[in-house]
């Protein structure tokens, strides 16, 4: 029998099911995305995803390089190649399914920022609606301007939306704080129940948590013309192999 259609929403559930992070310790696996790009450009693509993460427009200011000959969850770098992995939003989700709070991924979108504050999403693509991944789809169609928001605080970048009990809050504001002490930041709205947030409707009795895109680094290296290759949710890895990128 031929396998059915998978849908964007189930990769990031298994992925989801497979994060154990310990904010406490800084330790246990991440979701990462994996970009790949020209070897003699990587000093260009640091510089970029160094500026973006320093200005809080990724999850975390980590990365985890590789080189020709590594792979990633059967993805090859080939020769005259470089990678780079970087943590995923989705690692919230995670930590916050591992710490009993129920949470359900919504959709990818992009973001309108007018001095550094998040106004709407302007357009949106639900994780059960697609068997693709909305932010690759998104950075697709060259919607953002990550680099305008790094240089003035406006512009547009990529975030994705989920969904809280509100029964949760407090439990949830507790570990968003708690992982942002541990490293992973990124947190652009927290909702009040019933109430939509950035624009976007949440279900009775939840309420929504917005978090910045894990691939606006990729999608500044798209607006600075730097060719590259990215597969997000790729796997999962270890929080200890990765580096800040300020020491790279």
């Amino acid at each position: 029998m031929p396998a059915g259609i998978t849908f964007s929403i189930s990769r990031i559930e298994q992925k989801m099911c497979l994060v154990d992070f310990d904010p406490r310790t800084r330790s246990g696996n991440v979701v990462v995305n994996l970009t790949t790009f020209e070897q003699k450009r990587l000093d260009e693509v640091l510089s970029t995803f160094r500026d973006v993460m320093d200005a809080g427009l990724a999850v975390a200011p980590y990365v985890k390089l590789l080189g020709a000959g590594d792979s990633l969850d059967g993805e090859l770098i080939p020769q005259g190649q470089a990678g780079v992995c970087t943590v995923c939003s989705i690692t919230v989700d995670g930590a916050l399914v591992k710490a009993g709070i129920p949470t359900r991924p919504q959709l990818g979108g992009t973001v309108q920022v007018d001095a550094n504050r998040p106004l709407r999403f302007t357009d949106v693509i639900t994780y059960r609606s697609t068997t693709l991944d909305p932010m690759e789809m998104l950075m697709s169609q060259e919607l953002t301007s990550v680099l305008r928001v790094v240089r003035t605080g406006s512009g547009v970048i990529l975030a994705n939306l989920r969904e809280i009990p509100y029964s949760a809050y407090d439990e949830t504001t507790d570990l968003l704080s708690r992982l942002q002490l541990s490293g992973l930041y990124g947190v652009l709205e927290v909702g009040e129940p019933n109430t939509p947030v950035l624009g976007v409707q949440v279900g009775r009795n939840h309420f929504g948590v917005v978090i910045v895109g894990g691939t606006n680094p990729m999608a500044a290296l798209q607006e600075r013309g730097i060719p590259a290759y990215t597969r997000a949710i790729t796997a999962t890895m270890d929080f200890h192999e990765f580096t800040k990128v300020d020491k790279l």
